[in-house]
């Protein structure tokens, strides 16, 4: 509790009392708060336990009954899956070097894709006609399967890492471009209109007034396509293995070939691991970028 006072003439006025947010707020919000965040712990947990009961329901006693398969086999319980992939040596060791390579496929495609994507998408916010020339074909790249074109990329490229940062771009540029020409085009029409009667030209109008109102969506998109970034890494790999450049993909379907499971499962948690992680550090750089301006606007509307 902050206390402020004045003085008229000679007279020193009472201290007036200036409540902090968190007193300024009434007991039933902050109970609230704290049920949500409690919530916001508690149910991940609980799904995660649900996931794993179902797990070992399925090791042992649910494939052979739903699909009269060997379940204690195919699907070998988590203890099994940690410790033949992260205990043992051989199987740690390739999955590190895996996680390096595709790493830097996904980060580097993803890199790619955010300056030609919000690049694109900026020119198509200036031009009306651009945007209706260029939209089409970013929906039929979003539609065409990868697994189509694999036989022509490979012959335009070959094998190694090219053709694994191409397929994370085809993937990831459709969410980028998309979120930020929505975020350019969302901007206050009535700011717009003080930028007009002041004036201003048009990169201005780009700079000071777009481009912050875009960062959510902007950001939006950069997580939707961390996280498919990783999944065209992974699925490149799997059909591009030309140099000495192993990523997890690669070290998953040597052991799918030869029919060891446990760190087959384990290469595939992995992958969902570098996925979270890709998607919660550009939901941080979000936070750093935009501050609590855009959170507390929501709170007030």
């Amino acid at each position: 509790m902050s206390t402020t006072s004045t003085a008229v003439g000679t007279e020193e006025v009472a201290p007036i009392s200036v409540p902090t947010s968190d007193e300024a707020a009434p007991p039933s919000q902050n109970a609230g708060r704290k049920r949500l965040q409690l919530s916001q712990i508690i149910a991940p947990v609980a799904l995660l336990a649900v996931f794993i009961g179902m797990w070992y329901m399925m090791h042992y006693w649910g494939l052979r009954f739903f699909f009269d398969k060997d379940g204690q086999r195919l699907i070998p319980t988590p203890l099994q899956v940690w410790d033949q992939t992260i205990m043992r040596p051989i199987a740690r060791k390739r999955y590190i070097e895996g996680i390096k390579w595709t790493s830097i496929v996904a980060f580097g495609g993803l890199a790619i894709t955010i300056v030609i994507g919000c690049g694109l998408a900026v020119l198509m916010s200036q031009a009306k006609w651009m945007e209706s020339a260029v939209y089409p074909y970013l929906v039929a790249l979003q539609a065409v399967p990868v697994l189509a074109v694999i036989p022509l990329i490979y012959s335009v490229f070959g094998g190694g890492l090219t053709p694994r940062f191409f397929v994370c771009i085809m993937i990831a540029f459709f969410p980028i471009v998309t979120n930020t020409l929505f975020g350019l085009n969302s901007a206050d029409p009535g700011q717009h209109d003080l930028f007009t009667l002041r004036n201003a030209s048009r990169w201005t109008r780009l700079i000071k007034l777009q481009l912050p109102s875009a960062l959510p969506n902007i950001f939006t998109g950069f997580r939707i396509s961390a996280g498919l970034c990783v999944i065209g890494a992974v699925v490149g790999e799997q059909f591009f293995r030309a140099g000495s450049k192993p990523g997890v993909g690669i070290v998953m379907d040597i052991y799918r070939v030869k029919g060891i499971y446990a760190p087959l499962y384990g290469g595939v948690i992995l992958a969902c691991l570098l996925g979270i992680f890709t998607f919660l550090l550009f939901g941080w750089i979000g936070k750093l970028a935009i501050g609590k301006w855009y959170e507390a606007g929501k709170r007030s509307t």
